[in-house]
């Protein structure tokens, strides 16, 4: 089924298909800091304000999960913020993302975009020099950004885009402090259209997945480090076995259940610091239990887990945990992924995950 609909005059009609079907914008953005902890109060004095150049490709069919996602954008953008604070500076972020249209006619389109990729603060926390700024403690952090937008055209080219996004900045605890900037923004810019209407591929049956219904398992070992706290800035070096089982429910699903170990060195140290007798220390390896799923991107998949500690001696955290996961088949057996482990909403470690599917 074709999603072109009726022109909007002779200047709407249908590219040929040899046009790929991409779109340049230019936004200006301004919002404002969540407060989220009283630490944070006296950093949140100014309106951000910020620029975004990005470049979407609207897919079209190529691969067999275009049509199953109803042929969504995929896109890059440079992101700048100042934040008129003294003490924050300014960032630079790259991002990729997915942009899914939720109400689209031949003018309009009302799309929902989720994103993520790496941020750079020149003014980062620094005991001496910039101890006021407890948002980041490192230069590089993780972005994540969703977003609201709205695009009508003014000419059958350009585009009017007006949005609201809400962006997140964070070093996932690999340096302390680490309470995280969020910024709820509103967007506006103009989007150029180098065809606003495409034709798709349409969709082959024998492009259903092979391994629908099927089982399998996963195999993977983690690394990432951490730092302990604000006054130990040493970093400390976590890692993770896992086995998982799976099964593939649908186009665009994995149901996964699994047994992991964690072996975090940081608790070592803190035991350390508070034992009374350091030959009785108490074992900081933990095991947990699992339940995940996956949304399936072609390669790429996005996971989402909660998992529960059945061995865990040194009770350093909630007996629950979180993780938010974003890998990618290299090959159909080999994997690498990148994962959020969190706690209770506070993040405890990024994960450099690398594995095998059985």
């Amino acid at each position: 089924m074709l999603l072109v609909l009726p022109g909007w005059g002779s200047a709407w009609a249908q590219a040929p298909r040899a046009v790929q079907p991409v779109v340049v914008g230019l936004y200006a953005q301004g919002g404002f800091i969540i407060a989220h902890s009283p630490r944070v109060k006296h950093l949140v004095t100014a309106h951000p304000t910020g620029l975004e150049l990005n470049l979407q490709r609207q897919l079209t069919g190529t691969q067999p999960w275009h049509a199953w996602y109803r042929y969504p954008k995929v896109g890059v953008a440079l992101v700048y913020y100042d934040y008129h604070n003294s003490a924050m500076g300014k960032s630079y972020a790259g991002t990729v993302y997915l942009s899914k249209a939720v109400w689209r006619t031949p003018r309009q389109e009302l799309s929902f975009r989720l994103g993520t990729g790496i941020g750079y603060f020149p003014k980062a926390f620094d005991r001496e020099t910039n101890h006021k700024n407890l948002f980041v403690s490192s230069r590089l952090n993780a972005t994540l950004q969703a977003r609201a937008e709205y695009d009508v055209a003014l000419t059958p080219k350009l585009g009017l885009m007006v949005g609201v996004a809400l962006n997140h900045y964070s070093n996932g605890a690999t340096a302390k402090p680490n309470l995280g900037v969020n910024i709820p923004t509103v967007v506006l810019g103009l989007n150029y259209h180098r065809q606003r209407q495409f034709v798709p591929l349409p969709a082959n049956p024998a492009d259903e997945p092979t391994d629908l219904g099927r089982n399998f398992v996963n195999l993977s070992t983690s690394v990432g480090f951490k730092q302990r706290n604000e006054s130990d800035r040493r970093r400390y070096w976590v890692n993770s076995v896992t086995v998982a089982g799976g099964r593939r429910l649908n186009r665009k699903s994995n149901l996964l259940v699994g047994l992991e170990g964690f072996y975090d060195r940081s608790l070592l140290a803190e035991q350390r610091d508070t034992a009374r007798n350091a030959d009785k220390l108490q074992d900081v390896k933990k095991a947990g239990a699992f339940v995940g799923h996956e949304l399936l991107l072609g390669r790429l998949a996005f996971g989402t887990h909660l998992g529960f500690y059945f061995y865990n001696p040194y009770k350093s955290n909630n007996f629950y945990y979180e993780r938010l996961s974003l890998k990618y088949h290299f090959t159909d057996r080999l994997f690498g992924a990148l994962d959020l482990k969190v706690h209770r909403g506070a993040a405890d470690i990024i994960e450099w995950r690398a594995g095998i599917k059985l």
